[in-house]
């Protein structure tokens, strides 16, 4: 055991008082791990607060269904006497509480992403993971806690999506271990998927039909590309969170090195336009992680992101001279 695990371990077995965050936008492995690290804690009789920001709220339908009982969207008025514990935060550039970074006793760091900045008092970090969440569970096995369903569903949403449904290259022996293990606590997969991945609100399709009707290729297809405006989310009635899923369909064009989806989102107090830019590679020659970090972001080697001011046809340029460079230097 290394001693940052052995660490973080004391902390959860000692301290009291927590209080859990994770990442802006939070996906399903952020909501997912929040859920499991505030059962663990249950579990061993501590005081923990989740804290999800109001400009993150309402949360995508998708993970509303997540027992998410007792968060807060204000930071707690004790922040000082709590433990702050960072979960799925690879930077802190994606996370929107410097306030309660400053006030707590202790900063703890809990998460996967290979390029984490380890910003923390203590940093658990586990690129090899296939997810936070898995990291969790891992976690908890070595305190001896048994997952609840309300964890066990929230670990799985977790380990489901940053995997992929199980097929990104993250998925080892032991996701599906700990996919077994989830399902034994109680976790109904059908209809797990079925709120993940089914019942899709209009809007969506009408933005996913939007998304592929504008959708270009670059350099032969090796950059499949959409860029959706603020007026594509007026016209067909759908919210920012209903972009989920869009890039996936793009990853699986035949011929695809990188899947970009680029959505505008409101400028800062008057400030120029600003875009998110998602990023997705089919397979190892690309890494979109160093892509999205040149570009203000990160992530993972195959998934990652980054906000930015640039006009659409200078992210295009940025995105395919990156690509260009890294195929270049892969083929020497």
């Amino acid at each position: 055991m290394n001693a940052d695990r052995a660490e973080v371990l004391r902390k959860l077995r000692t301290e009291d008082r927590f209080v859990l965050v994770t990442h802006e936008s939070p996906d399903g492995d952020a909501l997912g791990s929040l859920v499991g690290m505030q059962g663990l804690l249950e579990s061993l009789g501590k005081d923990s607060i989740m804290y999800v920001s109001e400009s993150d709220l309402p949360l995508p339908y998708e993970y509303a269904w997540l027992d998410l009982d007792g968060l807060v969207s204000a930071p707690p008025e004790d922040a000082d006497t709590r433990t702050l514990v960072f979960l799925d935060c690879g930077n802190l550039d994606r996370n929107p509480v410097e306030q309660l970074r400053n006030r707590a006793t202790c900063v703890v760091n809990v998460d996967h992403h290979h390029d984490n900045t380890r910003f923390a008092d203590i940093n658990h970090v586990v690129p090899e993971a296939s997810s936070t969440a898995e990291v969790v569970w891992d976690l908890m096995h070595d305190l001896g806690v048994q997952p609840t369903r309300r964890v066990a569903e929230g670990l799985y949403v977790g380990l489901v999506t940053d995997t992929g449904r199980f097929m990104y290259t993250n998925t080892g022996v032991r996701a599906h271990e700990m996919a077994a293990e989830l399902v034994a606590a109680g976790v109904n997969v059908h209809e797990t998927f079925r709120r993940l991945y089914e019942g899709m609100p209009e809007p969506k399709v009408a933005l996913l039909a939007r998304a592929l009707d504008v959708m270009e290729r670059f350099d032969g297809g090796r950059l499949t590309y959409v860029q959706l405006g603020l007026d594509d989310f007026a016209r067909t009635g759908a919210q920012e969170s209903y972009t989920e899923g869009i890039i996936d369909h793009l990853r699986a064009i035949d011929g695809t090195k990188v899947a970009a989806l680029t959505r505008s989102i409101p400028p800062l107090h008057d400030g120029p336009a600003r875009a998110k830019v998602s990023l997705r590679a089919t397979d190892g020659e690309v890494d979109v992680s160093a892509i999205a970090r040149a570009g203000g972001g990160g992530g993972h080697r195959q998934a990652a992101g980054f906000t930015t001011e640039l006009e659409p046809d200078e992210i295009v340029a940025f995105l395919r001279s990156h690509i260009a460079a890294q195929l270049a230097s892969t083929a020497r």
